[in-house]
């Protein structure tokens, strides 16, 4: 696993518990920290409650980490910010807590960490970013209708993960950092339908080039500035022959007429 995660999966197993299945849970049943809907998704399509109660250790650690650590490019953040937002993301889902993320560092808010929001954490103190997105998740929790039931448990919670991710800056794990993926650019549509429609008039010029017998293939994929100098050149020689064939007329015509001349 990469950077952090093997140090911040126990941390927050340690508040996931084991079997449970509270009605007034919306997750509905959950075994560490596991849904029913996420074992069946990354584990067993058709799983029950029976087997998301049997879940191995390694299917966890898959489990938290394609569905949570990586949702929210937690390798790419600093330590401790990772293990905060990865432990936001395991509570309340990786959109909300990359959301949560970006509107405390100024980025844009999409819900998917990407270079402009590593940038913007990178520019701000990881112990600043850490306080700020532990108290704006408090003010999200204290907001939900099952707050009377949970709240203890998540104010708990959310006090440890401030504390141990704090005392995380500046331990990183002895992994290499994993280089966060630029996204491809895209093309903006008004520049792709101007190439549509310049690509449809060459296909309509070789097209006629092909209907008279030139061959619109061999046409197709030349360099066309190249193609335009050769021509220029073609219609210069073409030029000078005229001239030149004019000039010859002339000549023969005087010589003619001088040897005519000379025999009358």
């Amino acid at each position: 696993m990469d950077r952090n995660f093997a140090r911040a999966l126990p941390l927050v197993l340690k508040h996931e518990g084991g079997w449970a299945d509270h009605p007034d849970d919306p997750g509905g049943a959950t075994m560490k920290g596991v849904t029913l809907a996420t074992f069946r998704r990354y584990v067993k399509a058709d799983g029950t409650k029976a087997d998301l109660k049997a879940i191995s250790d390694e299917q966890i650690a898959t489990v938290f980490y394609r569905h949570y650590w990586a949702a929210v490019n937690a390798q790419a953040l600093p330590s401790g910010v990772d293990y905060a937002v990865f432990d936001f993301a395991v509570n309340s889902g990786p959109a909300r807590a990359a959301k949560y993320l970006q509107s405390i560092v100024g980025a844009n808010v999409d819900g998917r960490v990407g270079p402009q929001t590593i940038a913007a954490v990178s520019r701000m103190e990881p112990s600043d970013v850490i306080n700020r997105l532990c108290d704006a998740r408090m003010d999200f929790l204290r907001k939900l209708e099952h707050w009377p039931t949970f709240g203890k448990g998540w104010t708990r919670r959310v006090s440890d993960v401030r504390k141990d991710a704090v005392n995380m800056i500046g331990r990183s794990a002895d992994v290499e950092r994993v280089p966060v993926p630029v996204p491809r650019p895209t093309v903006p549509a008004e520049v792709e339908q101007k190439v549509k429609e310049k690509t449809g008039f060459w296909q309509k010029v070789t097209g006629f080039f092909g209907a008279g017998g030139v061959g619109g293939g061999l046409l197709w994929g030349v360099d066309w500035q190249a193609i335009a100098v050769i021509a220029g050149a073609a219609i210069l020689v073409l030029l000078i022959f005229v001239l030149l064939q004019k000039q010859i007329v002339s000549a023969v015509r005087h010589i003619k007429g001088a040897v005519e001349g000379q025999g009358t």
